[in-house]
């Protein structure tokens, strides 16, 4: 394998002079994988007047900030973008480039590694630094990218060993997002930015966003409803537990694709990674990808008529029992003691 460095770069998805939790994040893991490597965490941020966006990637425990400003970067558009990182990548090199699995990330994260001829798995869970064999030959610190396959049935563990550069994209709230307690020195070092007539090829006219109104990530209390309680109708307990506690309304993934609720409240690998002061899983029989989505909940209370669920393997409160006659007691206990 040719020579590479010990560099773990994130690149720092911005909007409007705000960065994406899901790049905090990243930052965060990023600062763990470049201790595990011996190396340094860089953070890449382009944009325009972003700069204080390169300072504030310090907290997360950045050694060096690579900062691409210019007016023509202030909206993100493929082609400059991929363009820039593409030839910073083939100069200097890095040992892994992470990415947010949103819809910037997973358009920009295929163009780099296909033209830096890079290993690139998408949505992962998890990432380690471990010493690996594979086909009798020792690669040491090699990124494992962890992440579901067919359909959420089984976890996959992929390397890329024959790639010198490794990449991959993570969802958001996926990662923990730490700030650290002694900061690094700010060092930021500035790359000018050179036109290509390429970059205009695709011009921005006008843009139409609309804010999600579900936000489960930061949420201290969820009510989640699984494919166990039978009809949509059924799944208005959930609701109505979740307006009686002052929670947001979430589901499993089968619960979501038998159409019981939306797909962006759906809480899992192949969903939204929630870490709730209390979640009630209801009707859920607790897959190992819904759980992994769930789990590190402060409190969890599982309802559920199968007494061997798995669910109840990591639930703090367990209730066996149908949910139409459980969540009518929960909800009129709560009413009472709110009086």
């Amino acid at each position: 394998m040719e020579n590479i460095t010990k560099e773990v770069w994130v690149f720092v998805e911005q909007r409007d002079g705000i960065a994406a939790d899901v790049s905090l994040e990243l930052l965060s893991k990023g600062r763990k994988l470049a201790d595990s490597l011996g190396g340094v965490l860089k953070a890449v941020v382009i944009g325009h007047n972003v700069k204080g966006i390169a300072e504030n990637t310090f907290k997360y425990g950045v050694d060096e900030a690579l900062l691409i400003d210019h007016p023509k970067l202030e909206k993100y558009l493929a082609q400059p973008y991929s363009r820039i990182l593409n030839d910073l990548i083939k100069e200097k090199r890095p040992r892994i480039v992470l990415f947010g699995a949103t819809i910037i990330g997973r358009g920009l994260a295929p163009r780099v590694a296909s033209s830096t001829l890079s290993g690139l798995t998408a949505d992962c869970t998890e990432l380690v630094i471990e010493d690996v064999t594979y086909l009798k030959k020792d690669y040491p610190k090699l990124l494992l990218q962890i992440r579901p396959a067919f359909g959420g049935n089984i976890i996959a563990t992929i390397i890329t060993p024959d790639n010198p550069v490794q990449m991959a994209t993570v969802r958001e709230g996926v990662m923990e997002m730490h700030e650290v307690e002694t900061p690094n020195t700010v060092i930021i070092t500035e790359i000018n930015y050179e036109p290509n007539e390429t970059d205009d090829v695709i011009k921005i006219i006008k843009q139409f966003r609309e804010e999600s109104k579900v936000n489960l990530k930061t949420s201290q209390i969820i009510v989640a409803g699984g494919y166990g309680l039978g009809t949509k109708d059924n799944f208005k307990l959930i609701h109505e537990l979740a307006e009686c506690v002052g929670g947001e309304v979430a589901g499993s993934r089968a619960a979501v694709d038998a159409g019981f609720c939306e797909s962006e409240r759906q809480v899992g690998q192949t969903g939204v990674t929630v870490r709730p002061k209390l979640i009630f899983s209801v009707g859920i029989s607790g897959a190992i990808q819904h759980r992994a989505g769930m789990q590190d909940a402060n409190k969890i209370i599982a309802i559920n008529n199968d007494p061997e669920a798995p669910i109840f393997g990591i639930a703090h409160y367990k209730i066996v029992g149908n949910a139409e006659d459980v969540i009518p007691m929960f909800i009129e206990t709560f009413k009472q003691k709110l009086k």
